[in-house]
């Protein structure tokens, strides 16, 4: 696991279509401690998927740092879109982040199985629900054992039972396989159930609202 520092100098949309460019960030500053599960709230297009590229080196066009402490830690991302390869298998989407040998591939079967998915090792994609995809994906991201688990709207545009299931599987997954985790939810609900800290985002350019302890739902038994 490694803690998070955050420091966002200034984040600039560059201006498109007659729109002028518009400042996300100034002057922002967040940390994230090791082993904490920090949910992150606020409207849709406020900046917090930016947020999350940030962190994970994706964006570079912004002025400031994140450190990670210690240096180099292991990344993983779970986006709102599964992002599954749809010529490719269960098995080999899972094992695309994992050495490509028999060490791998093994290592592949046994988080589709703790994911609930083995059966499918072999399916396509367009053969799973989205429900399936979304456990394939998480899979995916715990197959790297991540230090750093960024997690953008993962259960989104699923039936609450669904949800529940998967936000289950999730905290199973965390207990056997900690990470830091960075979670970004339109639902509070959500939040409570799953963060020991809740940070509301809002305005433009963004702030914390609100910065708060929170005590997780108790997990059932499986």
């Amino acid at each position: 696991m490694s803690a998070i520092h955050i420091d966002i100098a200034a984040k600039t949309y560059p201006a498109q279509s007659g729109s002028p460019a518009q400042e996300i960030f100034r002057d922002f500053r967040l940390d994230v401690a090791k082993g904490e599960f920090l949910a992150l709230l606020g409207p849709s297009g406020l900046g917090k998927t930016t947020l999350l590229n940030i962190v994970a080196g994706l964006d570079t066009d912004y002025r400031g740092a994140v450190r990670f402490e210690p240096p180099l830690p292991r990344v993983a991302y779970a986006f709102q879109n599964p992002r599954l390869l749809p010529w490719r298998t269960v098995l080999e989407n899972v094992a695309l982040v994992l050495p490509a040998d028999a060490a791998g591939g093994e290592a592949a079967r046994a988080v589709l199985e703790e994911v609930g998915i083995a059966d499918l090792a072999g399916a396509y994609p367009e053969r799973l629900s989205l429900g399936q995809q979304r456990r394939v994906a998480l899979a995916r991201a715990f197959a790297v054992a991540p230090d750093i688990l960024l997690m953008d709207e993962p259960f989104t545009s699923l039936d609450e039972a669904t949800s529940r299931r998967l936000r289950d599987l999730l905290r199973r997954l965390l207990a056997k396989r900690p990470a830091t985790v960075m979670f970004v939810t339109h639902d509070e609900r959500e939040a409570d159930e799953l963060a020991n800290r809740v940070v509301r985002l809002e305005g433009t350019p963004v702030r914390v609202a609100s910065d708060v302890r929170a005590e997780p739902a108790p997990l059932s038994r499986p």
